[in-house]
Parts: C-alpha cells; structure tokens; sequence
C-alpha cells in the first residue's frame, strides 16, 4: 500500500505562530479564568516552539 504524501504549504515555525497568534485572540474573548489561563499557556507553549524550531534550523557560527 503507498503512502499519502502531502507538503505543507508553508513552514513549521510559520505554522506554529500563525497557531500561537489564533490561541492568543481567542484566549482574549474569555473572562479571566481557567480557561483563559488554559488558552494563554498553550500559546506561550507554541510560540517556545516556534523559537525552538527557529535555532535548530538555524547554521550556527
């Protein structure tokens, strides 16, 4: 059986803040909240992501 191979039309680190900017805006339409709160950290948690992918596609000094 072959695999269904597909390309990701844009990059991981570009994908990980367009997520992280999405989580924030939502997290701003909740009261202050466990939910809010839930929200916040999972953006804060994408955008190290986003940073971490950034250094290790980066060729160093």
């Amino acid at each position: 059986m072959k695999r269904l191979r597909f390309k990701p039309k844009s990059s991981l680190k570009v994908r990980l803040a367009i997520e992280a900017r999405q989580l924030s805006d939502e997290a701003e339409t909740f009261p202050p909240g466990h939910k809010r709160d839930s929200l916040l950290r999972k953006s804060r948690q994408t955008k190290v992501a986003s940073d971490i992918v950034e250094w290790l596609i980066s060729p160093g000094r």
